[in-house]
């Protein structure tokens, strides 16, 4: 009995790390891109400009609000069957300047899709690799606008 016991007290420590403990989130500051522009047109024309250049690339359009503020994400992608799901989330801000100008900001995160013991299957952000999306948007917008 006494056997079991040490034994017990010396294997709780060692597998500690490998089960792992509850911790804080992960944090994900600076895993954006933010691209911004300056358009010489009013508000709503921005706003619905903004909204016809994101059906037309195909985007998935979570939020559309009035306020301007605009939450899209791209299809969901995965390289054959078992790898992980991913996605790109771009968070687009529409704001009136004084005057009759607007400022568009086009936030981007590359999501994947996991689950780990302490978490609910969900979308975790991820280090975003490249912008050439975002950069795309606003060309479509520079084109409509103008």
């Amino acid at each position: 009995m006494k056997r079991c016991y040490y034994l017990t007290l010396l294997l709780v420590p060692a597998l500690l790390p490998i089960v792992g403990c509850a911790h804080a989130a992960r944090d994900t500051a600076g895993f954006q891109m933010v691209d911004s522009e300056t358009f010489e047109a009013p508000f709503m024309d921005t706003w619905q400009a903004t909204k016809g250049v994101l059906r037309e690339m195909d985007l998935h359009l979570y939020t559309r609000d009035k306020r301007g503020v605009f939450v899209a994400y791209t299809p969901m992608k995965r390289k054959l069957k078992l790898f992980t799901p991913k996605r790109t989330k771009y968070t687009i801000t529409v704001e009136e300047l004084p005057g009759s100008s607007t400022r568009v900001n086009i936030e981007t995160v590359d999501q994947v899709y996991g689950v780990t013991p302490l978490t609910y299957p969900d979308w975790h952000d991820r280090k975003t690799a490249d912008n050439k999306d975002a950069l795309a948007i606003l060309e479509a917008l520079r084109a409509k606008l103008s």
